[in-house]
């Protein structure tokens, strides 16, 4: 599926937020449909124009969602800590993966960590404890849930109170469309 969709011209403000943003809010829908939304640290693969959020294998909540309905959203919408000067509020629409494989090891991930504790260094004094990764192994084994944008809106400089700015993937033959 991912191969088949066409590549989206993300403009340079939008991606900076998905880039320096310390969390947003994750929504997956629960069994009746009810939205369920986390606070999360996703990392922006420019690559392959996708989101990757990991969880613990002691709350598999999130990808369990997944595997059940993969329509999900980001919000990126508060932006302490980002260095960023009145960036726009985000709004990710898209289709997500939760694959059925634990990841035991940080290899191929290290980038991810070094913003984890970038992000959150009140993090390093867990991780930089052996006895606590003894203990709490199981926090350290995720389950990655890889999130492809189908629609993106953005509100310039934060302001909620128009119309969004959008780009989106909805045409019969995969080329994206793009709405002031």
């Amino acid at each position: 599926m991912e191969s088949s969709l066409a590549a989206l011209s993300i403009p340079a403000e939008v991606e900076a937020v998905f880039r320096a943003f310390r969390t947003c809010e994750f929504s997956t829908l629960a069994k009746d449909g009810t939205p369920i939304t986390w606070p999360t640290l996703p990392f922006w693969d420019a690559g392959k124009q996708r989101f990757i959020v990991s969880t613990s294998i002691g709350f598999p909540q999130k990808a369990y969602n997944v595997r059940r309905d993969g329509r999900v959203s980001l919000l990126f919408s508060e932006p302490k800590a980002s260095g960023l000067e009145r960036p726009p509020a985000v709004l990710i629409q898209g289709d997500a993966t939760a694959p059925d494989e634990i990841i035991t090891t940080f290899t191929g991930y290290e980038e991810g960590l070094r913003q984890t504790f970038e992000r959150q260094p009140g993090g390093m004094i867990f991780s930089s404890n052996a006895l606590i990764r003894h203990f709490a192994d199981w926090y350290y084994m995720r389950l990655l849930i890889f999130i492809t944008p189908r629609r993106v809106l953005w509100c310039p400089g934060g302001d909620m109170t128009g119309e969004p700015l959008r780009i989106e993937r909805l045409t019969a033959d995969g080329a994206e469309r793009r709405e002031a």
